[in-house]
C-alpha cells in the first residue's frame, strides 16, 4: 500500500512539474524575428570562430543586430554573403576567399638544427625550449600543431616533412594561424600564385647561417623587376596581392634564395 501511495504521489508531482514547465515555456518564450531565423538557417554550421564570434548562431545574431557585416564567414564564402544580403535587403560586395599558407619552406635538409628535440610533438611545447630546435627561430617547427587544430583536415605533412595546406579544402577558419607559435601561417587570397615562403626578419648574413632558402632582404624582387608587387620591409619580402601580379613570376626567377615560390 505504501509503495502504491508513493507511486501516486510521485506521478502527481511529475505531472505538476510538467504542467509548470510547459506553462513557463509558453510564458517566457521569446519569438525570434523571421530574418534572424532565416539567417541562422543558412549558416554552414562549421562553428569555426573564423568570423570572430563564438559560433554560427552568434555571428548570425551579430549581423542581424548590425554589430557585424555579412561576408565574414569564410566557409560560406560569397554565396552565403549574397544570401545574407538578400535576407537583410542590403547589397554585399563580393570578396575573394582567403586560405591559409605556411610561409616557410625550410626543412631538415635546408635549415640548421641547434639540437635534437625529443619532447612532446607539439610546436608550442617545443618553442619553450630555447625557441625550438631550428636555427631559424621564426620558421616552421614541423611538429604539426596546426594539423591537429585544422577542423577539416586541410593541413598535412608531405614526404619532405614540410607542412602544407590544401587550398581547396581550407575553409579559412584561421585556427591554424592561432595555434602556430611563430606566426608562420598567414591568410592569403585563394588565387595567389607567387608567395614568399619565409617568415625570418634577420639580416641576410644571419639568415644564411641558419637557412639555405630564407629571404635575405636583398630587394632584387623589388628593385630589379619593373612593376613588381613585392616589397621588402625589415629584411623580409612580401607580396602585395592588391597590386598587379604580372611581374611576380619574373621576381621569383631572380630571387637568389628561391624563397618566392609558386603555389601549386
Amino acid at each position: 500500500m505504501n509503495i502504491l501511495f508513493a507511486f501516486i504521489v510521485l506521478s502527481l508531482l511529475g505531472l505538476a512539474l510538467g504542467v509548470s514547465l510547459a506553462f513557463a515555456d509558453k510564458k517566457l518564450h521569446v519569438e525570434k524575428d523571421e530574418k534572424l531565423v532565416a539567417l541562422e538557417g543558412i549558416m554552414p554550421g562549421a562553428n569555426c570562430g573564423g568570423c570572430g564570434y563564438a559560433g554560427c548562431s552568434a555571428y548570425a545574431e551579430a549581423v542581424f543586430n548590425g554589430e557585424a557585416a555579412p561576408g565574414l564567414c569564410s566557409p560560406g564564402g560569397n554565396e552565403l554573403s549574397k544570401k545574407m544580403g538578400e535576407i537583410l535587403g542590403v547589397e554585399v560586395e563580393e570578396s575573394e576567399r582567403m586560405v591559409a599558407f605556411v610561409h616557410c619552406s625550410g626543412n631538415a635538409e635546408s635549415t640548421k638544427q641547434d639540437y635534437d628535440y625529443c619532447g612532446i610533438q607539439d610546436c608550442n611545447a617545443a618553442v619553450l625550449l630555447h625557441g625550438g630546435p631550428n636555427g631559424c627561430k621564426e620558421g616552421c617547427l614541423h611538429l604539426g600543431s596546426c594539423i591537429a587544430a585544422c577542423p577539416v583536415g586541410a593541413i598535412s605533412k608531405n614526404e619532405k616533412g614540410d607542412i602544407v595546406v590544401d587550398k581547396e579544402a581550407c575553409i579559412g577558419c584561421k585556427a591554424c594561424t592561432k595555434v602556430c607559435p611563430n606566426g608562420v601561417i598567414k591568410m592569403v587570397p585563394y588565387s595567389a600564385e607567387y608567395i614568399v615562403a619565409c617568415n625570418n626578419h634577420l639580416p641576410g648574413g644571419k639568415v644564411k647561417k641558419v637557412c639555405q632558402v630564407g629571404c635575405i632582404g636583398c630587394k632584387i624582387c623589388q628593385v630589379k623587376v619593373e612593376g613588381s608587387c613585392f616589397k621588402v620591409e625589415n629584411f623580409l619580402s612580401s607580396n602585395d596581392f592588391s597590386l598587379d601580379q604580372s611581374a611576380a613570376e619574373k621576381a621569383a626567377e631572380l630571387c637568389p634564395q628561391k624563397c618566392i615560390i609558386k603555389r601549386g
